[in-house]
C-alpha cells in the first residue's frame, strides 16, 4: 500500500509540473517528453500569464540529436496569426544560456549529441506590450539552419 501511495504522489507531482505545450510543426521527429522539458515561470496550465513589467524565467531540458556548434533563440508571439519577435531576445545567441543538466555550470556551445543540457533564460515582459492573447513560439535554432534542438508553442496571455 505504501508503494502505491508513493507512486501516486510521485505521478501527481510529475503531472502537476508539466505545461501543456505543442511541438512546432516544422520539426520532423517528435521530441520525447516535451511537456516535462519546459518550465515557464509559475505557469502550470495554458494560457500562461505574462505580466507586464515582470521577468519570466524559462527553463528547457534539451538533448540534441546531433552535434551542434551554435544555437540562437527563435522567440516570437503569434497574435491573430501574425508573428511578432520578442525584441532583444529573438535571433540572439542562446549558447550563453546553456548549462549542465543539473544547472550548476554554464557550459555554452558546442552541444554534443545525446547529452542532456539545461537552457535557462529570463525574459522581460515590457510595459509597451499590448494586453492580448497570443501563442508563444520558442525554439533553439542551430546556426547551420537544420532542425531546431527544441521548439514548442504555448498559449499565453499578456496581462497588467
Amino acid at each position: 500500500m505504501k508503494v502505491f501511495v508513493a507512486l501516486f504522489l510521485f505521478s501527481a507531482i510529475s503531472c502537476s509540473s508539466a505545461i501543456n505545450v505543442t511541438q512546432c510543426h516544422d520539426i520532423e521527429k517528435p521530441i520525447e517528453g516535451l511537456e516535462e522539458r519546459v518550465k515557464i515561470g509559475n505557469c502550470k496550465k495554458p494560457p500562461c500569464r505574462l505580466r507586464k513589467n515582470s521577468v519570466v524565467k524559462i527553463e528547457l531540458n534539451v538533448k540534441p540529436a546531433r552535434d551542434i556548434e551554435k544555437v540562437v533563440n527563435s522567440i516570437h508571439a503569434y497574435i491573430a496569426g501574425v508573428p511578432f519577435p520578442f525584441p532583444g531576445v529573438d535571433g540572439t545567441d542562446a549558447c550563453k544560456n546553456i548549462y549542465s543538466a543539473d544547472g550548476q555550470n554554464q557550459v555554452g556551445c558546442p552541444l554534443k549529441k545525446g547529452e542532456d543540457y539545461l537552457y535557462r533564460n529570463n525574459i522581460e515582459v515590457l510595459q509597451i506590450y499590448p494586453r492580448v492573447k497570443a501563442v508563444i513560439h520558442w525554439g533553439l535554432t542551430p546556426t547551420d539552419g537544420k532542425d531546431d534542438v527544441i521548439c514548442f508553442e504555448v498559449p499565453a496571455r499578456i496581462t497588467n
